[in-house]
């Protein structure tokens, strides 16, 4: 126990930070490929695209330590979630993949069918990406079929279930207010212009589906909501999350773009504090018992494991979270086309 609290649940702590931030990171590149056939003109279709160049394949680094994480501290969580998700998983795979030789290969050709075959297949998949992430989320709200044996007793099509679909359609624009208020801190001149339009569109369409799924949410898994009602300081998450939503588009009019960015995240953490708070202490709830449910306690590594595991990413997520940063600093200000650029 360090603090009060018990390994798992400093385990747990920590790897809900990690996908936080892969969430945060990865969320803006794919809200940017998103928006991305929006852009007409060339000139704006490459900027949109060496706006995210340096950082794109950094960013889906949290994701790989997320994966190792869950499947470090959690191994009961990580072998019943991508046996239960094979499908979903393997289609997030190749949008990955997808996205990562689209943003590659666009630029080796100059044929103009060439570059809008890559074009389509970066939106495309970004927007996959960004749904399945949703829809993997929606059905750990809801709980899947797990069995007394920790495996999956359902089918493939339970996944694609109208609360996790909603739950993917509210990620992907949550993502294109993200991916746009970054766009504009990197732009300038007439896709500057219009990347405040889509900030503004963006950020009322997350928040009228952000509304939306809330009330579904209370309706369909009310259980979500039962440490708010024990706790009533705690409706001050979500009631935050919607505040920052719409601070974002107030302080991108006033040209503080860096504080909007800064603001949009808040907003994707503040919406996984709430999904975090909602389910603990369990990980993954099951539809068939509640006895059945992947909980901290019980899907956690020994005691020593989590306390070595504790010990490494107290060294290892700091040094990622610097070089990020590093990052990120190198290549700060509006892009500029040159010779090396995609």
């Amino acid at each position: 126990m360090i603090l009060g609290l018990e390994l798992s649940t400093w385990w747990f702590l920590v790897v809900g930070a990690v996908f936080t931030g892969y969430a945060i990171l990865d969320g803006f590149d794919l809200g940017a490929g998103a928006l991305h056939l929006f852009f007409r003109k060339e000139e704006s279709r490459r900027i949109a695209l060496n706006a995210i160049g340096p950082v794109w394949d950094g960013n889906e680094v949290w994701l790989v330590i997320g994966g190792g994480a869950l499947f470090a501290g959690f191994p009961v969580v990580y072998a019943t979630v991508l046996s239960a998700f094979y499908v979903p998983f393997m289609l997030l795979l190749t949008g990955l993949i997808f996205r990562a030789i689209s943003i590659e290969f666009r630029s080796k050709e100059p044929m103009r069918w060439w570059r809008l075959l890559w074009d389509i297949n970066y939106s495309a998949s970004s927007i996959l990406i960004a749904g399945l992430l949703g829809l993997i989320l929606g059905n750990v709200i809801q709980g899947i079929a797990i069995g007394p044996d920790f495996e999956y007793r359902g089918s493939t099509w339970d996944f694609f279930n109208p609360f996790a679909l909603l739950t993917g359609l509210t990620t992907i624009a949550l993502f294109a207010m993200h991916g746009a208020i970054y766009l504009v801190m990197k732009t300038e001149n007439r896709l500057h212009a219009r990347l405040m339009g889509m900030v503004a569109v963006t950020s009322r369409g997350f928040v009228v589906l952000y509304v939306i799924l809330t009330m579904a949410t209370l309706i369909y898994n009310p259980e979500m909501a039962d440490k708010f009602r024990q706790h009533p300081t705690l409706f001050v998450v979500p009631a935050m999350a919607v505040v920052f939503a719409i601070n974002v588009r107030r302080l991108a009019e006033k040209r503080r773009y860096l504080l909007a960015f800064v603001f949009s995240g808040l907003t994707t953490a503040f919406l996984l504090l709430l999904v975090a708070i909602g389910l603990f202490p369990v990980i993954v709830p099951s539809s068939i018992d509640p006895a059945f449910s992947l909980t901290v306690a019980k899907s956690a590594s020994t005691p020593y494991t989590l306390r070595i595991l504790l010990l490494i990413a107290a060294i290892g997520t700091p040094l990622v979270a610097v070089y990020t940063a590093f990052v990120f600093w190198t290549f700060r200000g509006r892009v500029k086309l040159d010779e090396t650029s995609y």
